[in-house]
């Protein structure tokens, strides 16, 4: 980590911890308070949102190196269950900045400072994430008509614009739709994770120009480049959640006493949390792999992304359970944070694909 990356990561850190630490997000999630878009602009200010935008827009990052800087603050976001969907954000940010046309890349000043939001909508109600999955597209004289689902769209009900992964004529697309076109739909989705809002976006017959296409249709490689880097964001923010999470399972074992003696001193509570530390430092090694594999555009880089998605999405199931039984009944509590975590790491373990989603993906390159 360099010096910058450092002063990033410490500066996210104070920010979160003084103006949406775990506390206000419990207040959020109990929707006692609303986040509004003016935390949208403060996290756009200190750059969170402008790491893959060029820096004629705004944009940049701390050491030249996008995809790391935003793993950083993915991390810290973890840590903190940060609400918002910034990963989709940027996704959406670097979708326009790889392919938009000059329409699309005058949104950019905006989206880089938190003034207009994005999300990416890729998903579909089943638990599809290919970019075919859930719309259906036909053409129309010179331009489009989109009609289908799509699900698990980060705060959707705040989004001006969204980024819908489609397929004409079976080939991938990018179209950039603005969240006011006449026939899309919000629908509000309760789900098991109280720190963020998902929503399906319901499109019945939305008809788009063909100014509205992102890149080239057809263009698989620029679809993968977003899978990618969503994926990785999304392991980042996991690692920074299950890493929170055993500490806060270690200082209760450090503290709690029983039967004379603090919990942590005895073997088989030693014993579980050196079995929950390994599985915590082997998630943030993969991380650091995935993250710098695809920041290289390595060749293996989308196995990589996919191996970590599958190994954390796994691995934050079994310290999050394991965490809960060391915290015994305090920790099966409303007003214990550990549920929290448990949920946010639960539901991230299927946004962008689950681990069986993912293998299978790694199965289809290496052509099984």
């Amino acid at each position: 980590m360099t010096a910058d990356q450092k002063l990033f990561a410490e500066t996210a850190e104070r920010f979160i911890r003084s103006t949406c630490p775990v506390s206000t997000v419990r207040r959020v999630a109990q929707r006692e308070e609303e986040l509004d878009g003016g935390y949208f602009t403060e996290i756009g200010e200190l750059g969170w949102l402008a790491l893959f935008v060029p820096e004629e827009h705004g944009g940049g990052s701390p050491s030249g190196q996008p995809v790391l800087d935003a793993g950083l603050i993915a991390e810290q976001r973890g840590r903190y269950l940060q609400p918002g969907g910034v990963v989709g954000a940027n996704v959406a940010a670097l979708a326009i900045t790889l392919g938009g046309n000059g329409e699309q890349r005058a949104l950019l000043d905006d989206l880089a400072g938190g003034k207009a939001l994005a999300a990416w909508a890729l998903g579909d109600p089943v638990g599809g994430w290919e970019a075919s999955a859930g719309v259906e597209v036909r053409r129309d004289g010179t331009g489009f008509v989109l009609s289908g689902t799509k699900s698990l769209v980060q705060d959707a009900h705040l989004a001006d614009w969204f980024l819908v992964s489609a397929a004409v004529d079976g080939r991938p697309a990018l179209f950039l739709v603005p969240g006011s076109t006449p026939g899309l739909t919000v629908e509000p989705l309760a789900g098991l994770d109280l720190t963020h809002r998902y929503a399906e976006l319901v499109l019945r017959d939305v008809g788009v120009p063909a100014s509205a296409v992102v890149g080239q249709i057809g263009d698989d490689d620029l679809g993968e480049r977003l899978l990618q880097v969503a994926t990785v964001l999304t392991v980042a923010e996991m690692v920074g959640a299950i890493g929170e999470l055993f500490a806060m399972t270690l200082e209760h074992a450090r503290t709690r006493a029983a039967f004379g003696r603090v919990i942590g001193s005895f073997q088989a509570v030693k014993h579980q949390l050196a079995d929950l530390s390994l599985a915590v430092e082997c998630s943030h090694a993969i991380a650091t792999g995935a993250l710098t594999a695809v920041q290289e555009q390595a060749p293996d880089a989308a196995e990589l992304a996919s191996a970590a998605k599958a190994f954390v999405g796994d691995a934050a199931i079994d310290v999050s359970q394991g965490c809960l039984q060391l915290h015994g009944g305090i920790g099966y509590t409303w007003e214990h944070d550990l549920h929290l975590y448990l949920r946010r790491l639960a539901t991230d373990r299927v946004v962008f694909g689950d681990p069986g989603w993912h293998r299978e993906r790694i199965c289809r390159l290496h052509g099984l």
